[in-house]
C-alpha cells in the first residue's frame, strides 16, 4: 500500500486526483498505475486499469489469477469490473469511497458473476484519505483565488 500511496502522491504533484493502484503475483509487483484521466482526457485512466493493464502486459495474459491489488481508495464500478474480469483474487483499498461503498461490497461478491474477490478495506485508511483531502482542499483553493477580482 505505501507503494500505492507513492503512486497516489505522483499523481498529485501532477494535478491528477491521487489514487495509485499496484497489482502483485507471489510477493512481486507486476503491474502500477495512477491516476491520468484529466492529462490525458480519458475516462478510462483510472489508477486501477492502468495497475492492471500494466501487469496483463507484463504476464502476456489477460488472466492475473492469484494477483492481489492495492488501491489507495475503494474502486469505482469500472475499476471493480476490471479488476473482476482479471480476475484478481483479492483487493485491498485504502480510504473508503464515501459515494458507493456498498457497491464493492455487492459486485465482489455477486452470485451472478463467475468470479469474485476477497476485498480488505482501511489498509493505511487515514493516510490515504489524507491525500485525497489535502488535494480537494488545494484545489477549492485555488479555485476560489481565480474567481477573486484582482
Amino acid at each position: 500500500m505505501r507503494m500505492a500511496l507513492r503512486l497516489a502522491e505522483k499523481a498529485k504533484r501532477e494535478g491528477e486526483v491521487p489514487i495509485g493502484a499496484v497489482v502483485v503475483l507471489d510477493g512481486k509487483v507486476i503491474g502500477r498505475g495512477y491516476n491520468v484521466r484529466t492529462r490525458r482526457q480519458m475516462a478510462t485512466q483510472h489508477a486501477e486499469v492502468r495497475a492492471i493493464d500494466s501487469a496483463c502486459r507484463k504476464l502476456k495474459s489477460w488472466r492475473l489469477e492469484d494477483a492481489e491489488i492495492y488501491v489507495t481508495l475503494e474502486p469505482c464500478p469500472m475499476c471493480m469490473g476490471a479488476i473482476l474480469n482479471a480476475r484478481i483474487e483479492r483487493l485491498y483499498f485504502g480510504a473508503y469511497e464515501q459515494k458507493g461503498r456498498s457497491l464493492t461490497d455487492a459486485l465482489a461478491n455477486a452470485n451472478l458473476l463467475n468470479h469474485t474477490v476477497e476485498v480488505t478495506g482501511g489498509i493505511l485508511e487515514e493516510e490515504c484519505a489524507d491525500v485525497l483531502t489535502s488535494f480537494f482542499s488545494e484545489m477549492r483553493l485555488r479555485e476560489k483565488a481565480k474567481k477573486q477580482p484582482t
